[in-house]
């Protein structure tokens, strides 16, 4: 398959996982704030990689792919009725604390003490 083809059906399954995860009934998943950072497909189509992170952190993130591992299947048959994908690859879910590490780098940036008047300054020679 092209490489353009395989960015667009990327982003596809990225934008219509968004839409299936609102829809999910598992609490640990609904109660968790999901967000989906990257998605890998392989070339055939017959794996797909989705990167997972939560605002509340790792183990929330781990506990929520729980929940989505088990609600797979519908997930899959979402998919392939929602895109009309032949073959539906199968779905891979991996926990990320991407949120949270930027969340406090964020945290971090905003304790820094810096005036935002003051640019750098030269001396005289």
């Amino acid at each position: 398959m092209s490489g353009h083809r395989i960015e667009r059906t990327t982003e596809d399954i990225k934008r219509e996982l968004t839409a299936i995860f609102r829809e999910l009934k598992d609490p640990r998943v609904q109660q968790a704030f999901l967000s989906i950072i990257r998605v890998e497909v392989t070339n055939d189509l017959s794996y797909c990689t989705i990167h997972i992170s939560a605002m509340e952190g790792l183990d929330r993130a781990n506990d929520a792919i729980k929940g989505l591992k088990s609600a797979s299947g519908f997930i899959r048959r979402e998919l392939g009725h929602r895109l009309r994908l032949r073959h539906v690859p199968e779905l891979i879910f991996k926990a990320t604390d991407s949120i949270e590490y930027s969340a406090n780098i964020s945290r971090i940036l905003n304790s820094l003490d810096i005036k935002e008047d003051e640019g750098p300054q030269d001396e005289p020679v």
